[in-house]
């Protein structure tokens, strides 16, 4: 990553903008807290820290929260964290690279356990609420560096 940044900071002429995901996030996301929880770990360890995405990039750096909104369609993993049928679909679930590297076991064990709680209805009785927000904060962030 550090050599990516470099080279980004090389060829580009005026600021550069980053969307990343902070390792050091300590939300809770209910599809990674309750039902993929191996996931966390294997997930955090391949995103750089801010710190050093920022140190990278070079100049002065602004930090800013990438809040989700619940219609989101890009489909990586936060996209649908209001709508949880989705994840138990695999078209959608094809394109989560987080989910992809994790293993079909460790996949299919935690979105056993949503399936049946979304038909038991468990999951709106624990999370139903969030259905009802604007967005959701799950740890995403935009980093704008500018060079000096």
């Amino acid at each position: 990553p550090a050599a990516g940044l470099a080279e980004l900071r090389r060829v580009a002429r005026g600021p550069v903008v980053v969307a990343t995901w902070d390792p050091a996030f300590r939300g809770d996301f209910w599809l990674i807290g309750r039902y993929l929880p191996k996931v966390r770990v294997k997930d955090a360890a391949g995103f750089p820290p801010i710190a050093a995405i920022a140190a990278a990039l070079g100049g002065t750096s602004a930090v800013e929260p990438l809040p989700v909104p619940p219609d989101c369609v890009d489909g990586f993993l936060g996209a649908f964290w209001a709508r949880p049928e989705a994840y138990l679909d695999p078209g959608v679930r094809a394109g989560m690279s987080t989910l992809a590297a994790a293993g079909e076991d460790v996949v299919q064990a935690g979105l056993s356990r949503l399936a049946a709680e979304l038909a038991s209805g468990e999951w709106d009785r624990r999370y139903g609420h969030l259905r009802t927000l604007p967005e959701l904060d799950l740890g995403y962030r935009l980093i704008t560096a500018t060079p000096v």
